[in-house]
Protein backbone atom coordinates (compact mmCIF):
# COMPACT_ATOMS: atom_id res chain seq x y z
CA UNK A 1 0.00 0.00 0.00
CA UNK A 2 1.97 2.93 -1.13
CA UNK A 3 -0.61 5.70 -1.17
CA UNK A 4 -0.61 7.77 1.80
CA UNK A 5 -3.96 9.27 1.52
CA UNK A 6 -7.06 8.42 -0.72
CA UNK A 7 -9.33 11.51 -0.27
CA UNK A 8 -13.00 11.04 -0.94
CA UNK A 9 -14.87 13.90 -2.73
CA UNK A 10 -12.17 17.03 -4.10
CA UNK A 11 -14.16 19.56 -1.67
CA UNK A 12 -12.59 22.82 -0.65
CA UNK A 13 -11.43 21.58 2.71
CA UNK A 14 -10.05 18.36 0.27
CA UNK A 15 -8.11 19.94 -2.31
CA UNK A 16 -6.67 22.28 0.25
CA UNK A 17 -5.65 18.90 2.33
CA UNK A 18 -4.76 17.18 -0.66
CA UNK A 19 -2.63 20.15 -1.95
CA UNK A 20 -0.58 20.53 1.14
CA UNK A 21 -0.12 16.86 1.42
CA UNK A 22 1.58 16.40 -2.17
CA UNK A 23 3.28 19.26 -1.99
CA UNK A 24 4.93 17.71 1.28
CA UNK A 25 5.65 14.59 -0.51
CA UNK A 26 3.05 12.45 0.56
CA UNK A 27 1.54 10.12 -2.31
CA UNK A 28 -2.40 11.40 -2.75
CA UNK A 29 -5.27 10.13 -5.26
CA UNK A 30 -8.55 11.97 -4.59
CA UNK A 31 -11.77 10.63 -6.06
CA UNK A 32 -14.46 12.85 -7.23
CA UNK A 33 -18.14 11.89 -8.52
CA UNK A 34 -18.10 15.30 -10.86
CA UNK A 35 -16.77 16.18 -14.00
CA UNK A 36 -15.42 19.16 -11.77
CA UNK A 37 -13.61 19.64 -8.79
CA UNK A 38 -14.35 22.06 -5.98
CA UNK A 39 -18.01 21.15 -4.49
CA UNK A 40 -19.61 24.00 -4.31
CA UNK A 41 -16.47 26.22 -4.94
CA UNK A 42 -16.50 24.74 -8.35
CA UNK A 43 -17.52 26.69 -11.55
CA UNK A 44 -20.01 25.21 -14.16
CA UNK A 45 -20.80 26.99 -17.97
CA UNK A 46 -24.13 27.72 -19.05
CA UNK A 47 -25.08 28.11 -22.53
CA UNK A 48 -22.52 29.15 -24.90
CA UNK A 49 -21.21 32.22 -23.20
CA UNK A 50 -21.34 31.99 -19.39
CA UNK A 51 -19.64 31.12 -16.34
CA UNK A 52 -21.08 30.94 -12.80
CA UNK A 53 -20.11 29.92 -9.57
CA UNK A 54 -21.79 27.77 -7.35
CA UNK A 55 -23.11 29.75 -4.60
CA UNK A 56 -19.52 31.32 -3.57
CA UNK A 57 -19.71 35.47 -3.82
CA UNK A 58 -17.53 36.75 -1.54
CA UNK A 59 -15.20 35.21 0.89
CA UNK A 60 -13.41 36.33 4.23
CA UNK A 61 -9.87 35.66 6.02
CA UNK A 62 -7.87 36.26 3.11
CA UNK A 63 -5.64 38.92 4.34
CA UNK A 64 -2.33 38.96 5.31
CA UNK A 65 -1.37 36.41 8.00
CA UNK A 66 -4.67 35.43 8.15
CA UNK A 67 -5.62 31.24 7.27
CA UNK A 68 -6.25 31.57 3.48
CA UNK A 69 -3.31 33.26 2.63
CA UNK A 70 -1.04 31.18 5.70
CA UNK A 71 -2.18 28.31 3.18
CA UNK A 72 -1.30 29.67 0.32
CA UNK A 73 1.96 30.76 0.94
CA UNK A 74 2.85 27.24 2.16
CA UNK A 75 1.76 25.94 -1.44
CA UNK A 76 4.00 28.57 -2.87
CA UNK A 77 0.36 30.24 -4.99
CA UNK A 78 -0.33 33.40 -3.25
CA UNK A 79 1.42 35.57 -5.85
CA UNK A 80 -0.66 33.64 -7.93
CA UNK A 81 -3.96 33.44 -6.47
CA UNK A 82 -4.71 36.87 -5.12
CA UNK A 83 -7.77 38.53 -3.84
CA UNK A 84 -9.56 41.71 -4.60
CA UNK A 85 -11.07 44.06 -1.79
CA UNK A 86 -14.80 45.05 -1.27
CA UNK A 87 -15.68 48.40 -0.69
CA UNK A 88 -14.17 49.44 2.83
CA UNK A 89 -16.54 52.04 3.13
CA UNK A 90 -19.83 49.18 3.18
CA UNK A 91 -18.82 45.96 1.73
CA UNK A 92 -22.49 44.93 2.52
CA UNK A 93 -25.36 46.96 1.44
CA UNK A 94 -28.25 46.77 3.59
CA UNK A 95 -31.84 47.82 2.57
CA UNK A 96 -35.54 47.93 3.82
CA UNK A 97 -38.33 49.80 3.83
CA UNK A 98 -37.61 53.02 5.48
CA UNK A 99 -33.59 52.21 6.32
CA UNK A 100 -30.23 51.49 5.02
CA UNK A 101 -27.23 50.76 6.42
CA UNK A 102 -23.76 50.32 4.69
CA UNK A 103 -21.74 48.23 6.56
CA UNK A 104 -18.01 48.91 6.62
CA UNK A 105 -14.78 47.39 8.11
CA UNK A 106 -14.29 50.03 10.89
CA UNK A 107 -16.51 49.17 13.98
CA UNK A 108 -16.61 52.58 15.26
CA UNK A 109 -17.69 53.80 12.09
CA UNK A 110 -20.44 51.09 11.85
CA UNK A 111 -21.51 52.63 15.58
CA UNK A 112 -21.71 55.83 14.24
CA UNK A 113 -24.03 55.29 11.41
CA UNK A 114 -26.24 52.82 14.08
CA UNK A 115 -26.60 55.95 16.36
CA UNK A 116 -27.31 58.53 13.67
CA UNK A 117 -29.95 56.14 12.26
CA UNK A 118 -31.48 55.16 15.65
CA UNK A 119 -30.21 57.94 18.50
CA UNK A 120 -32.72 56.50 21.13
CA UNK A 121 -31.02 53.56 21.47
CA UNK A 122 -27.43 54.11 21.35
CA UNK A 123 -27.05 52.52 24.79
CA UNK A 124 -28.37 49.41 23.18
CA UNK A 125 -26.40 49.22 19.93
CA UNK A 126 -23.11 50.22 22.14
CA UNK A 127 -23.68 47.07 24.31
CA UNK A 128 -24.92 44.95 21.29
CA UNK A 129 -21.68 45.69 19.31
CA UNK A 130 -19.85 45.10 22.40
CA UNK A 131 -20.75 42.06 22.97
CA UNK A 132 -19.87 41.12 19.25
CA UNK A 133 -16.34 42.03 19.99
CA UNK A 134 -15.67 40.49 23.00
CA UNK A 135 -17.56 37.22 21.90
CA UNK A 136 -14.99 37.02 18.64
CA UNK A 137 -12.41 37.68 21.28
CA UNK A 138 -13.12 34.71 23.30
CA UNK A 139 -13.91 32.39 20.10
CA UNK A 140 -10.26 33.45 19.07
CA UNK A 141 -8.98 32.01 22.29
CA UNK A 142 -11.53 28.68 22.53
CA UNK A 143 -10.50 27.55 18.73
CA UNK A 144 -7.08 28.37 19.05
CA UNK A 145 -4.35 25.40 19.96
CA UNK A 146 -3.07 26.95 23.27
CA UNK A 147 -6.42 28.07 24.57
CA UNK A 148 -5.79 26.88 28.05
CA UNK A 149 -2.57 28.85 28.36
CA UNK A 150 -4.83 32.17 26.60
CA UNK A 151 -7.91 31.81 28.45
CA UNK A 152 -6.79 33.44 31.80
CA UNK A 153 -4.92 36.51 29.67
CA UNK A 154 -8.40 37.28 28.01
CA UNK A 155 -10.85 35.68 30.38
CA UNK A 156 -13.62 37.99 30.33
CA UNK A 157 -13.73 37.38 26.60
CA UNK A 158 -13.43 34.19 26.80
CA UNK A 159 -16.42 33.75 29.75
CA UNK A 160 -18.99 35.87 26.99
CA UNK A 161 -17.67 33.65 23.96
CA UNK A 162 -18.50 30.46 26.45
CA UNK A 163 -22.01 32.12 27.47
CA UNK A 164 -23.21 32.62 24.06
CA UNK A 165 -22.30 29.24 22.66
CA UNK A 166 -25.94 28.18 23.19
CA UNK A 167 -27.82 31.25 22.12
CA UNK A 168 -29.46 32.35 19.10
CA UNK A 169 -29.10 35.48 17.05
CA UNK A 170 -32.21 36.95 18.12
CA UNK A 171 -31.74 35.93 21.87
CA UNK A 172 -28.73 38.49 22.10
CA UNK A 173 -31.14 40.83 20.20
CA UNK A 174 -33.49 40.27 22.96
CA UNK A 175 -30.98 40.73 25.72
CA UNK A 176 -29.78 43.95 24.47
CA UNK A 177 -33.23 45.40 23.32
CA UNK A 178 -32.23 46.18 20.19
CA UNK A 179 -34.93 47.67 18.04
CA UNK A 180 -37.17 45.50 15.43
CA UNK A 181 -35.00 47.94 12.42
CA UNK A 182 -31.82 47.61 14.01
CA UNK A 183 -32.14 43.87 14.36
CA UNK A 184 -33.32 43.53 10.64
CA UNK A 185 -30.35 45.82 9.37
CA UNK A 186 -27.33 43.95 11.13
CA UNK A 187 -28.97 40.57 10.15
CA UNK A 188 -29.92 41.31 6.80
CA UNK A 189 -26.73 39.35 5.52
CA UNK A 190 -28.94 35.93 6.50
CA UNK A 191 -28.74 34.65 3.21
CA UNK A 192 -25.00 33.91 4.01
CA UNK A 193 -25.99 31.55 6.19
CA UNK A 194 -30.05 30.87 5.07
CA UNK A 195 -31.15 30.76 9.09
CA UNK A 196 -33.17 33.16 10.37
CA UNK A 197 -31.75 35.02 13.72
CA UNK A 198 -34.38 33.10 15.53
CA UNK A 199 -32.70 29.71 14.68
CA UNK A 200 -29.27 31.05 13.50
CA UNK A 201 -26.23 30.69 16.03
CA UNK A 202 -24.85 33.52 17.40
CA UNK A 203 -21.19 32.94 17.78
CA UNK A 204 -21.51 31.33 13.60
CA UNK A 205 -23.40 34.63 12.81
CA UNK A 206 -19.91 36.40 15.04
CA UNK A 207 -16.99 34.68 13.42
CA UNK A 208 -18.82 35.67 9.61
CA UNK A 209 -19.67 39.37 10.89
CA UNK A 210 -16.33 39.84 12.53
CA UNK A 211 -14.60 38.22 9.91
CA UNK A 212 -16.14 40.66 7.07
CA UNK A 213 -15.02 43.34 9.14
CA UNK A 214 -11.22 42.51 9.05
CA UNK A 215 -11.80 41.63 4.69
CA UNK A 216 -14.56 41.36 2.21
CA UNK A 217 -12.36 39.83 -0.86
CA UNK A 218 -13.44 38.30 -4.26
CA UNK A 219 -10.75 36.08 -6.37
CA UNK A 220 -8.96 38.23 -8.75
CA UNK A 221 -9.47 35.85 -11.46
CA UNK A 222 -12.29 34.39 -10.17
CA UNK A 223 -12.84 31.31 -7.47
CA UNK A 224 -12.75 28.71 -10.66
CA UNK A 225 -8.78 29.86 -10.46
CA UNK A 226 -8.16 29.26 -7.15
CA UNK A 227 -9.86 25.78 -7.25
CA UNK A 228 -7.57 25.05 -10.62
CA UNK A 229 -4.34 25.85 -8.67
CA UNK A 230 -4.92 23.90 -6.03
CA UNK A 231 -6.48 20.56 -8.30
CA UNK A 232 -3.21 21.52 -10.34
CA UNK A 233 -0.67 21.50 -7.14
CA UNK A 234 -2.26 18.48 -6.40
CA UNK A 235 -1.20 16.71 -9.87
CA UNK A 236 1.88 18.81 -10.35
CA UNK A 237 3.61 17.16 -7.34
CA UNK A 238 2.56 13.53 -8.18
CA UNK A 239 -1.34 13.34 -7.45
CA UNK A 240 -4.12 12.04 -9.50
CA UNK A 241 -7.60 13.65 -9.32
CA UNK A 242 -10.00 10.78 -10.82
CA UNK A 243 -12.83 12.17 -12.01
CA UNK A 244 -16.26 10.40 -12.52
CA UNK A 245 -15.95 8.45 -9.98
CA UNK A 246 -18.43 7.03 -7.32
CA UNK A 247 -17.89 5.55 -3.84
CA UNK A 248 -19.80 3.00 -3.13
CA UNK A 249 -18.40 1.23 -0.42
CA UNK A 250 -15.77 1.55 2.26
CA UNK A 251 -13.72 -1.47 2.68
CA UNK A 252 -13.41 -1.93 6.84
CA UNK A 253 -11.69 -4.74 8.44
CA UNK A 254 -11.00 -5.03 12.30
CA UNK A 255 -12.23 -1.59 13.02
CA UNK A 256 -10.04 -0.12 10.06
CA UNK A 257 -10.77 1.38 6.95
CA UNK A 258 -8.61 0.32 4.66
CA UNK A 259 -9.90 2.27 1.21
CA UNK A 260 -13.01 2.67 -0.43
CA UNK A 261 -14.73 0.64 -3.60
CA UNK A 262 -15.66 2.90 -6.55
CA UNK A 263 -17.42 2.50 -10.26
CA UNK A 264 -16.57 5.00 -13.19
CA UNK A 265 -19.93 6.85 -13.91
CA UNK A 266 -18.89 6.98 -17.54
CA UNK A 267 -17.85 2.75 -18.15
CA UNK A 268 -19.41 1.35 -15.44
CA UNK A 269 -16.70 -0.37 -14.36
CA UNK A 270 -15.42 -1.17 -10.42
CA UNK A 271 -12.50 -0.54 -9.05
CA UNK A 272 -11.17 -0.88 -5.48
CA UNK A 273 -8.53 1.86 -4.24
CA UNK A 274 -6.60 1.59 -0.91
CA UNK A 275 -4.37 4.01 1.05
CA UNK A 276 -2.71 3.97 4.57
CA UNK A 277 -5.28 6.75 5.58
CA UNK A 278 -8.60 8.04 3.96
CA UNK A 279 -9.79 11.63 4.02
CA UNK A 280 -13.67 11.51 3.75
CA UNK A 281 -14.65 14.40 1.98
CA UNK A 282 -18.34 13.41 1.62
CA UNK A 283 -20.90 14.39 3.48
CA UNK A 284 -19.83 12.62 7.24
CA UNK A 285 -23.40 11.40 8.19
CA UNK A 286 -23.71 10.38 4.61
CA UNK A 287 -20.74 8.06 4.54
CA UNK A 288 -21.43 6.87 8.35
CA UNK A 289 -24.42 5.22 7.22
CA UNK A 290 -22.62 3.92 3.97
CA UNK A 291 -19.67 2.58 6.41
CA UNK A 292 -22.45 1.21 8.91
CA UNK A 293 -23.48 3.43 11.63
CA UNK A 294 -22.91 0.64 14.15
CA UNK A 295 -19.27 0.73 13.58
CA UNK A 296 -19.06 4.41 15.17
CA UNK A 297 -18.32 5.04 19.31
CA UNK A 298 -21.36 6.41 20.64
CA UNK A 299 -20.53 9.33 21.16
CA UNK A 300 -19.44 9.63 17.12
CA UNK A 301 -23.12 8.63 16.38
CA UNK A 302 -24.41 11.55 18.63
CA UNK A 303 -21.99 14.36 16.78
CA UNK A 304 -23.33 12.07 13.50
CA UNK A 305 -26.93 12.53 14.47
CA UNK A 306 -26.92 16.54 12.76
CA UNK A 307 -30.12 18.29 10.80
CA UNK A 308 -28.64 19.36 7.61
CA UNK A 309 -28.70 23.30 6.79
CA UNK A 310 -31.16 24.86 4.77
CA UNK A 311 -31.05 25.12 1.38
CA UNK A 312 -31.13 27.80 -1.61
CA UNK A 313 -32.75 29.29 -4.98
CA UNK A 314 -30.43 30.89 -6.91
CA UNK A 315 -30.93 33.03 -10.25
CA UNK A 316 -27.96 33.13 -12.57
CA UNK A 317 -28.00 36.14 -15.16
CA UNK A 318 -26.49 38.53 -17.34
CA UNK A 319 -27.70 42.16 -18.63
CA UNK A 320 -26.89 44.31 -21.50
CA UNK A 321 -27.35 48.00 -22.46
CA UNK A 322 -26.67 48.91 -18.91
CA UNK A 323 -23.86 49.91 -16.44
CA UNK A 324 -25.30 48.53 -12.98
CA UNK A 325 -22.71 50.91 -11.22
CA UNK A 326 -25.54 53.66 -12.65
CA UNK A 327 -28.18 51.97 -10.00
CA UNK A 328 -25.95 51.84 -6.88
CA UNK A 329 -24.31 48.51 -7.61
CA UNK A 330 -20.63 48.15 -7.03
CA UNK A 331 -18.29 46.66 -4.75
CA UNK A 332 -20.46 45.36 -2.57
CA UNK A 333 -23.40 43.02 -2.01
CA UNK A 334 -27.13 43.89 -1.49
CA UNK A 335 -29.14 42.58 0.73
CA UNK A 336 -32.80 43.44 0.57
CA UNK A 337 -36.39 42.75 3.03
CA UNK A 338 -39.29 44.04 2.05
CA UNK A 339 -40.52 42.65 5.32
CA UNK A 340 -38.71 44.26 8.67
CA UNK A 341 -39.05 40.95 10.46
CA UNK A 342 -37.01 38.18 9.14
CA UNK A 343 -37.96 35.53 10.84
CA UNK A 344 -41.53 36.45 9.61
CA UNK A 345 -39.91 36.07 5.99
CA UNK A 346 -37.83 33.11 6.35
CA UNK A 347 -40.98 31.19 7.41
CA UNK A 348 -43.09 32.44 5.09
CA UNK A 349 -40.45 31.53 2.40
CA UNK A 350 -39.12 28.21 3.75
CA UNK A 351 -42.51 26.49 5.66
CA UNK A 352 -44.93 28.17 3.47
CA UNK A 353 -43.32 28.46 0.25
CA UNK A 354 -44.32 32.15 0.00
CA UNK A 355 -42.17 34.15 -2.22
CA UNK A 356 -44.66 36.97 -2.70
CA UNK A 357 -42.22 39.37 -0.68
CA UNK A 358 -38.96 37.75 -0.29
CA UNK A 359 -35.96 38.61 1.26
CA UNK A 360 -32.49 37.56 -0.76
CA UNK A 361 -29.22 38.92 -1.97
CA UNK A 362 -28.01 40.33 -4.98
CA UNK A 363 -24.55 40.11 -5.97
CA UNK A 364 -22.08 41.37 -8.84
CA UNK A 365 -18.94 40.07 -9.13
CA UNK A 366 -17.65 41.92 -12.17
CA UNK A 367 -17.10 44.75 -10.38
CA UNK A 368 -14.42 42.91 -7.69
CA UNK A 369 -12.06 41.81 -10.97
CA UNK A 370 -10.64 43.18 -14.40
CA UNK A 371 -11.39 39.03 -15.68
CA UNK A 372 -14.38 39.33 -17.64
CA UNK A 373 -13.96 35.95 -19.44
CA UNK A 374 -17.29 35.01 -17.57
CA UNK A 375 -19.39 36.22 -19.71
CA UNK A 376 -20.09 38.14 -23.19
CA UNK A 377 -17.91 41.68 -23.62
CA UNK A 378 -20.52 44.46 -22.84
CA UNK A 379 -22.29 42.16 -20.04
CA UNK A 380 -22.42 42.59 -16.81
CA UNK A 381 -23.09 39.59 -14.02
CA UNK A 382 -25.87 39.65 -11.53
CA UNK A 383 -26.97 37.07 -9.19
CA UNK A 384 -29.92 36.69 -6.78
CA UNK A 385 -29.52 34.32 -3.91
CA UNK A 386 -32.64 33.42 -1.16
CA UNK A 387 -33.73 30.30 0.86
CA UNK A 388 -36.08 27.63 -0.73
CA UNK A 389 -37.11 23.70 1.30
CA UNK A 390 -35.80 20.85 -0.55
CA UNK A 391 -38.51 18.40 0.48
CA UNK A 392 -41.20 21.38 -1.62
CA UNK A 393 -38.83 21.28 -4.75
CA UNK A 394 -38.12 18.10 -4.96
CA UNK A 395 -41.32 16.74 -4.58
CA UNK A 396 -42.78 19.39 -6.93
CA UNK A 397 -40.20 17.93 -9.11
CA UNK A 398 -40.85 14.48 -9.05
CA UNK A 399 -44.78 15.09 -9.36
CA UNK A 400 -45.28 17.73 -12.01
CA UNK A 401 -41.49 19.27 -13.43
CA UNK A 402 -43.40 21.52 -15.88
CA UNK A 403 -45.13 22.92 -12.47
CA UNK A 404 -41.23 22.73 -11.11
CA UNK A 405 -39.85 24.40 -13.50
CA UNK A 406 -43.14 27.38 -13.55
CA UNK A 407 -42.40 27.80 -9.51
CA UNK A 408 -38.97 28.89 -10.59
CA UNK A 409 -39.57 31.25 -12.73
CA UNK A 410 -42.11 32.69 -10.98
CA UNK A 411 -39.51 33.50 -7.54
CA UNK A 412 -37.28 34.92 -10.04
CA UNK A 413 -40.11 37.18 -11.30
CA UNK A 414 -41.24 38.33 -8.34
CA UNK A 415 -37.66 39.43 -6.96
CA UNK A 416 -37.08 41.38 -10.34
CA UNK A 417 -40.76 43.30 -9.41
CA UNK A 418 -38.70 44.27 -6.27
CA UNK A 419 -35.59 45.09 -8.32
CA UNK A 420 -37.65 47.20 -10.57
CA UNK A 421 -39.61 48.97 -8.30
CA UNK A 422 -36.46 49.39 -5.95
CA UNK A 423 -33.32 49.61 -7.95
CA UNK A 424 -33.68 49.31 -11.47
CA UNK A 425 -36.50 50.44 -13.61
CA UNK A 426 -37.38 48.32 -16.48
CA UNK A 427 -34.62 45.74 -15.17
CA UNK A 428 -36.30 43.01 -17.04
CA UNK A 429 -35.97 44.71 -20.82
CA UNK A 430 -31.71 44.44 -20.00
CA UNK A 431 -31.62 41.01 -19.16
CA UNK A 432 -29.53 39.46 -21.89
CA UNK A 433 -29.71 35.87 -20.08
CA UNK A 434 -31.15 34.14 -17.10
CA UNK A 435 -31.28 30.59 -15.42
CA UNK A 436 -32.43 29.39 -12.04
CA UNK A 437 -31.30 27.00 -9.29
CA UNK A 438 -33.08 24.91 -6.48
CA UNK A 439 -32.08 22.72 -3.71
CA UNK A 440 -32.51 20.00 -6.13
CA UNK A 441 -29.90 21.28 -8.57
CA UNK A 442 -27.40 21.55 -5.27
CA UNK A 443 -27.96 17.62 -5.14
CA UNK A 444 -27.71 16.76 -8.49
CA UNK A 445 -23.96 18.97 -9.15
CA UNK A 446 -22.92 19.18 -5.75
CA UNK A 447 -23.67 15.73 -4.11
CA UNK A 448 -25.09 17.28 -1.68
CA UNK A 449 -27.58 15.56 0.98
CA UNK A 450 -31.13 17.03 0.90
CA UNK A 451 -29.65 19.94 -1.41
CA UNK A 452 -28.05 21.33 1.87
CA UNK A 453 -25.56 24.36 1.13
CA UNK A 454 -23.62 24.33 4.65
CA UNK A 455 -23.34 20.72 5.89
CA UNK A 456 -24.74 20.75 9.34
CA UNK A 457 -26.98 23.48 10.42
CA UNK A 458 -25.40 26.68 12.00
CA UNK A 459 -27.93 26.78 15.17
CA UNK A 460 -26.12 26.22 18.67
CA UNK A 461 -27.32 22.57 18.63
CA UNK A 462 -24.92 21.95 16.17
CA UNK A 463 -22.47 25.06 15.89
CA UNK A 464 -20.85 24.58 19.24
CA UNK A 465 -17.29 23.32 21.00
CA UNK A 466 -18.80 19.82 21.32
CA UNK A 467 -19.44 19.46 17.44
CA UNK A 468 -18.09 16.93 15.01
CA UNK A 469 -13.98 17.55 13.94
CA UNK A 470 -12.33 15.35 12.12
CA UNK A 471 -11.96 12.23 14.29
CA UNK A 472 -13.75 9.44 13.34
CA UNK A 473 -13.31 6.67 16.03
CA UNK A 474 -12.44 4.24 13.32
CA UNK A 475 -8.82 3.85 12.35
CA UNK A 476 -7.24 5.08 9.05
CA UNK A 477 -11.05 7.20 8.26
CA UNK A 478 -10.92 10.96 9.12
CA UNK A 479 -13.25 13.57 7.92
CA UNK A 480 -12.61 16.88 6.04
CA UNK A 481 -15.95 18.65 5.28
CA UNK A 482 -17.65 21.31 6.48
CA UNK A 483 -19.55 19.39 8.97
CA UNK A 484 -16.73 18.37 10.40
CA UNK A 485 -15.57 21.77 10.53
CA UNK A 486 -16.51 25.10 9.38
CA UNK A 487 -18.14 25.69 6.44
CA UNK A 488 -17.83 28.84 3.56
CA UNK A 489 -14.62 29.47 1.92
CA UNK A 490 -12.33 30.50 4.70
CA UNK A 491 -13.93 27.95 7.08
CA UNK A 492 -13.07 24.92 4.39
CA UNK A 493 -9.36 26.11 3.93
CA UNK A 494 -9.18 26.24 7.80
CA UNK A 495 -10.64 23.01 8.13
CA UNK A 496 -8.18 21.29 5.40
CA UNK A 497 -5.00 22.55 6.79
CA UNK A 498 -5.94 22.12 10.49
CA UNK A 499 -6.25 18.41 9.54
CA UNK A 500 -2.98 18.66 6.95
CA UNK A 501 -1.65 19.88 10.76
CA UNK A 502 -2.64 17.60 12.98
CA UNK A 503 -2.06 14.48 11.21
CA UNK A 504 1.61 15.97 10.26
CA UNK A 505 2.39 17.68 13.68
CA UNK A 506 3.66 21.06 10.90
CA UNK A 507 2.28 24.45 11.89
CA UNK A 508 0.91 26.28 9.35
CA UNK A 509 -2.12 28.33 11.02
Amino acid sequence: MDVDYLIVGSGLSALVFGALSAKAGSKVIMLEAHQYPGGFGHTFPMGKHYKFNAQLHYVWNCGEGETVNKVLKKLELDKQVTFESFDPEGFDHMRMPGYQLDIPYDTDLLLARLWALFPDHVKQCTAFIDEVRRTADGLEVLSGDERYRNIFKNFSQTVTAFNNIRSTLQQVFDKHRLPLEAQTLLALQWPDFLLPPNQLSFCAWVLLFTGYQRGAYYPTLHFEHVINSLAKTIEDNGGQIVYKTHVEKFIVENNRVLGVEASDLNTQEAARYEAKCTICNMDPKKAAHLIGIEKFSLKLRRQLDYAYSPSNFMAYCSVKDINLQDYGFGRWNIFHTSNPDLNAAFDAMYNQHDYSAPSFAISTPGFLTDDHSDRPEGQQIIEFLTVADYQYFKDLKASDSRAYRKRKRGILDNIIDIVEDNYIPDFREYLAYKNTGSPTTNENFCWCPQGNSYGSAMTPGYFNLCRLNHNSSLKGLYFCNASSGYAGFAGTFWTGAKLYQNLTGERIL
